[in-house]
């Protein structure tokens, strides 16, 4: 339960952040702002003949701002959630690192990404990765269920950052990691920029 008041209205910049990751989603190759797909995997250092294994399908949709996967290889056998999976490439990624006897879930709020990782997975035939419709401050997953929680530049567009830490930890068991890539500002930001819903997608 959150004790302050989020700068913007969650469920108009959900809407918003809705569109601009469908359209990621359904039109992976068209004009967006950020980049995407297999140039900024490469670009950001994921193991290239891993992504280079993967079908277009599950990796052209990626989106990521960094590679949390530097700050740690994770182990065989651990359990994973990806808070934020999008169409499932980190997903996939973490399946690689933990192997047939470890556990991968992924979560996203977007039907239409989940759908791509959905197909991405059987066409891949990994059998112990489950994808789950939510968001990240209400992530659908049992109390520390998870040796290590992965998210990419997700936390940076949540409205309520304190619920989604919270969110983050309660899914992780004591003692597990958080391998965290986003988006961070140290300075002040003018109240008038923080509550411009067009600023916080953009």
């Amino acid at each position: 339960m959150t004790t302050h008041e989020p700068a913007v209205d969650a469920a108009t910049l959900r809407e918003e952040v809705r569109k601009k990751y469908r359209d990621v989603a359904c039109n992976p190759h068209g004009e967006h702002h950020f980049h995407t797909g297999r140039p900024l995997a490469k670009r950001l250092g994921y193991e290239q003949a891993v992504a280079d294994a993967m079908p277009d399908v599950a990796v052209e949709s990626f989106a990521g701002v960094a590679n949390p996967f530097v700050l740690r290889r994770l182990p065989p056998g651990e359990r994973v959630v990806d808070a934020g999976s999008g169409g499932g490439f980190d997903t996939f990624i973490a399946r690689h690192q933990v192997g047939p006897g470890g556990r991968v879930v992924g979560v996203d709020m977007l039907r239409e990404m989940l759908d791509k990782s959905h197909s991405s997975a059987r066409l891949m035939g990994f059998e112990n990765i489950e994808f789950r419709e939510g968001i990240i401050e209400e992530l659908p997953v049992e109390d520390g269920w998870a040796d290590v929680v992965i998210s990419n530049g997700v936390v940076n567009l949540c409205p309520d950052k304190p619920q989604a830490f919270a969110e983050l930890w309660r899914v992780l068991r004591p003692g597990g990691s958080l391998q965290l890539a986003d988006i961070a500002n140290g300075r002040p930001v003018p109240e008038s920029a923080v509550r411009n819903i067009d600023l916080w997608t953009a």
